[in-house]
């Protein structure tokens, strides 16, 4: 089970690479459109830049980025300050860690709660992106699933693995 929702994390993970990679994409294009113009204005001409830029970075980095939050927990590659369980025994490490997995599957699942009212408040509102006239909702969609997935992954960190031994430290 805890492989399969690794595997889920990657996926996801890897998905919102490739969004990542689309606004790489897009940027280049925008700021080639803007060298081409200082070119174009030289002959009397001009090239104009991707209308709409802004609304799609904004958008599309706003659906990506959480998409990546799964996969760094299940590499436990959140940060962790460990100044005061470095000479603790390992039984109360391992019982920290836990804890810690449960309560960060419990911030994952407040947020997704939190994030769920903010897609039906946007969408009640009809909110639209300013140039491009995109619903906005939507794009709140991948968000709420990564959190769901990062909660689900502590969660199975917390009952299946154990603690990872990089996170505990050895006095």
């Amino acid at each position: 089970m805890n492989s399969l929702i690794t595997s889920l994390a990657r996926i996801w993970a890897i998905l919102g690479g490739v969004i990542l990679l689309t606004i790489v994409a897009v940027t280049v294009v925008n700021v080639g459109a803007f060298a081409l113009d200082r070119f174009a204005r030289l002959a009397g001409g001009t090239v104009s830049a991707l209308p709409g830029y802004e609304d799609y970075v904004r958008l599309a980095a706003g659906a990506a980025i959480p998409m990546l939050l799964p996969w760094c927990q299940a590499q436990r590659g959140h940060l962790a300050v460990d100044l005061f369980l470095s000479r603790a025994p390992d039984a109360f490490k391992r019982a920290i860690d836990r804890l810690s997995l449960f309560f960060m599957a419990a911030l994952a699942l407040f947020l997704a709660y939190w994030m769920t009212l903010g897609l039906l408040e946007t969408r009640d509102d009809g909110a639209l992106s300013a140039v491009l006239g995109w619903q906005e909702w939507p794009f709140y969609i991948t968000g709420i699933v990564s959190l769901l997935l990062w909660s689900l992954v502590s969660v199975a960190q917390a009952i299946s693995e154990g603690p990872n031994p990089e996170a505990i430290p050895h006095a």
